[in-house]
């Protein structure tokens, strides 16, 4: 299949493929690494800690014990604002319990067993949603990052008219730029509506947070969860009288004998011990790809109602549905799998993206000897730099300063590979 395209048109999609290509290269590769590795994220935090308890399910009765055992021990502090309690699935078959000082582990009868140590996971996690950067400003240049991918996918299309025809011609006996130019096409092609889908669901994360914060600031008074109301629910007032623990284990109850059919995976108990407090239920639904529904609940467990994200309006349902379609958090380990494998087909494209642009320079007379070497340097190190903490994370301990090890690494090596560029380029 050849597309019909003006050549002035090609040219021009050739320049802003390699334009944007170059700007957002290095913070693409990142994300697109960390993303491949951050699927794994319950493996992860089971790897990380091995000896917290483990469970297929947990009684009602159970976690009622632990919510009450977590609020005791909390007695004298700052009263949490929220507590989660994620339950046992079969990714992560752990129960966990959150507030906003602490998370620990709680075995089967809902004792407090040990803290949840996941340091590593949470560090990766960092890197990928927000590069450790504060929340807004890491998480819009994420949303941004997804806009490169989907106008990187187009120009590259545009740049290409015998890209689908070439689909499966491949070179890789010619080796050098050849050999680099056509994985890096034919893994675009394969790859392209996978990386459609993360691009255009990590943009719309990444940006509706922006836009979620400007248009509180324009229209609520800067109330931001005035703006998601509309989707995931509002929360009621709150009134800060003192009150007994909530009845967690009526609302669970209820779960199970109304709604068999779905998976409670969190238990959230809004402003605990207080007058205003309420129970809500977060629980998947088979084969859809909504991360949940919210279940509500009063203080006594009363159902209150639903927010709608699996049966109310359709944009409910597509906004309930990005985070799983993007970080593959449905399917099983199948989906898992192959997330992993197109995820390290994306980060290739990404980094021969680089590689191909250096190479055009070369020929055109303008070699960039450093550039190439620095470049290689990011490719080897960033995953390298991965490695590292996580070897930090058993020979130190769960609070290793993991962000640090991490970009200093990173930058050492990228700086010690534009003082020895001959090293670096023969390595690449």
């Amino acid at each position: 299949m050849t597309l019909a395209i003006e050549p002035s048109t090609v040219k021009r999609g050739l320049s802003a493929h390699a334009a944007i290509g170059l700007i957002g290269g290095a913070l693409l590769y990142l994300v697109c690494l960390s993303g491949t590795v951050l699927v794994l994220y319950q493996e992860w935090q089971r790897f990380e800690q091995p000896a917290a308890p483990e469970m297929a399910t947990i009684t009602p009765a159970a976690v009622q014990r632990a919510v009450e055992n977590v609020l005791e021990s909390e007695a004298g502090l700052e009263p949490t604002t929220h507590l989660y309690v994620h339950m046992p699935v079969a990714g992560l078959p752990r129960t966990t319990v959150t507030t906003d000082t602490q998370a620990v582990h709680v075995d089967s009868n809902g004792s407090i067993a040990l803290p949840e140590e996941n340091g590593w996971s949470e560090f990766l996690y960092g890197l990928h949603y927000k590069l450790h950067l504060p929340t807004l400003v890491g998480i819009t240049i994420i949303g941004a990052l997804g806009v490169m991918i989907v106008v990187l996918a187009i120009t590259g299309v545009i740049a290409h008219p015998k890209i689908f025809r070439d689909a499966f011609r491949l070179r890789a006996q010619q080796g050098g730029g050849i050999a680099i130019a056509d994985w890096h096409n034919r893994l675009s092609v394969w790859t392209l509506p996978f990386s459609l889908a993360i691009a255009l669901t990590g943009a719309i994360i990444g940006l509706a947070t922006l836009t979620a914060y400007g248009i509180a600031a324009v229209s609520h008074g800067g109330d931001v969860e005035a703006v998601y109301a509309p989707i995931f629910g509002d929360e009621p007032e709150g009134n800060p009288v003192l009150a007994p623990v909530p009845d967690v284990a009526a609302a669970l109850d209820y779960m199970a004998a109304e709604y068999p059919d779905v998976e409670v995976t969190y238990a959230i108990v809004h402003d605990p011990l207080t007058a205003g407090q309420h129970v809500q239920m977060v629980a998947s639904h088979d084969r859809r790809l909504i991360f949940g529904e919210y279940y509500g609940f009063s203080a006594e467990g009363a159902f209150t109602g639903t927010a709608g994200l699996s049966d109310g309006a359709l944009g409910q349902q597509a906004a309930a549905s990005t985070y799983n379609l993007h970080f593959g958090n449905y399917g099983g380990l199948t989906v898992k799998l192959l997330y992993i494998l197109f995820g390290l087909a994306l980060t290739v494209i990404c980094a021969t993206g680089i590689y191909i642009w250096l190479g055009k320079r070369r020929r055109r007379g303008l070699d960039e000897p450093r550039l190439a070497a620095m470049w290689s340097a990011l490719v080897w190190g960033a995953p390298a730099g991965l490695v590292l903490t996580l070897l930090a994370r058993f020979a130190f301990g769960n609070e290793a300063p993991f962000v640090a090890i991490f970009w200093l690494f990173l930058a050492g090596i990228v700086l010690v590979a534009s003082l020895q560029t001959r090293w670096f380029t023969r390595q690449a």
